[in-house]
């Protein structure tokens, strides 16, 4: 071989090498600037930028040393809320809505199995102070109560003679009161409940929220002042109720917000106004996305999750008790559906999440039992 052949084939087996190099360089960069859960994905680097501060008032909520982690994820699952954790048991509690199933996954050793199946499209759960499982049924439009030995006992399935529409999402009040949302979502699909087939965005009544009282059983409907009532909680004193309202899936005036209102004498509401707006400015832009399940902190503090938008917005936006401003966000791949504050020292946010489920220790405690 001449000396020029060999001069330029080194050279572009060495260009060849470069742009193989870059190629691998490039794409190793697109995925780490990317979200990867992936078993051998590269660490993140702490503090971990998913955890975004947006006012002082978060320094003291969120940990410089820990990462959001991805403690579930199956491409089989459709769409993962309701989660609510059982401190007895240690395990956290879900449902996937479409596929008519509700999961558990064990602190123990992260094993997850199927709790129950079929679950007549549970959403929303929560477990009373006496650990009974509550759940929000789509397909039945019942609220429902599992005791230890497995009975299922009815609570709420019709208001004024009229059917509920499909609850959504349940709080348990100390006094045993349990509290829920019946936006509708369920009666107005067969893909999560069972569709009403009456040409109206309301299946079989107006959307409300809804009080069952503990002693009596007696339903009670305290406010419809709002489009479609979804993700509730209580304030750590159990004094204010926050909801948040999505009826934009449904209502062209419908704003997206969270509401509040005053509770009264542990039966009522009084003085329902605007807590916080799901507006967010993203690159220049004023977005807006829905807030969906929610929960306090022992300080009062709302953790909404959030979605619809995309990235930079999607995930969990936390609101500041003294004003509702949003103080930071957790930023996830997927579009959070509900939140809820669990594990041994319930300082560890977990997070459903279209088809995942994450977790992310925090600098606080939720307020209540799950």
């Amino acid at each position: 071989m001449s000396e020029s052949v060999s001069a330029r084939s080194s050279e572009l087996n060495r260009r060849t090498f470069l742009v193989a190099t870059a190629a691998v360089i490039g794409a190793s960069a697109k995925a780490m600037s990317q979200d990867d859960y992936s078993f051998d994905a590269a660490p993140v680097r702490y503090p971990d930028p998913r955890l975004v501060q947006l006012d002082e008032r978060f320094a003291k909520l969120k940990l410089g040393n820990t990462p959001i982690q991805r403690i579930y994820h199956s491409k089989d699952m459709l769409w993962a809320e309701g989660p609510a954790w059982n401190g007895v048991g240690r395990y956290l509690l879900w449902s996937d809505i479409p596929n008519n199933v509700q999961h558990r996954w064990l602190e123990e050793d992260g094993h997850v199995s199927t709790l129950r199946n079929p679950a007549n499209n549970s959403n929303g759960n929560t477990f009373d102070f006496h650990g009974r499982q509550i759940s929000c049924e789509h397909l039945t439009r019942k609220v429902v109560r599992y005791s230890s030995d497995g009975t299922r006992t009815v609570l709420a399935e019709s208001f004024n003679g009229k059917s509920l529409n499909a609850p959504n999402d349940a709080v348990v009040h100390p006094n045993g009161d349990v509290w829920f949302t019946d936006p509708g979502y369920g009666g107005l699909m067969d893909y999560e409940g069972a569709n009403a087939n009456n040409g109206s965005v309301q299946p079989y009544q107006k959307e409300a929220v809804y009080r069952i009282e503990a002693s009596t059983g007696q339903l009670t409907q305290v406010t419809k002042d709002i489009y479609k009532p979804n993700g509730l909680c209580f304030s750590p004193d159990y004094k204010k109720l926050y909801v948040a309202d999505t009826g934009a899936s449904h209502y062209p005036d419908a704003k997206k917000e969270i509401r509040v209102w005053d509770v009264v004498g542990e039966k009522s509401l009084a003085n329902g106004r605007v807590f916080a707006s799901m507006e967010l400015e993203l690159n220049g832009t004023v977005v807006a996305g829905m807030a969906d399940g929610i929960r306090c902190d022992i300080d009062g503090n709302v953790w909404s999750s959030a979605g619809w938008v995309g990235a930079g917005y999607d995930g969990v936006h936390v609101f500041g008790v003294e004003d509702g401003k949003r103080i930071g966000q957790i930023l996830l791949p997927e579009i959070c559906s509900n939140v809820c504050f669990g594990g041994t020292k319930r300082n560890r946010l977990f997070m459903t999440a279209s088809q995942s489920v994450y977790a992310v220790y925090t600098n606080i405690r939720g307020a209540h039992i799950c």
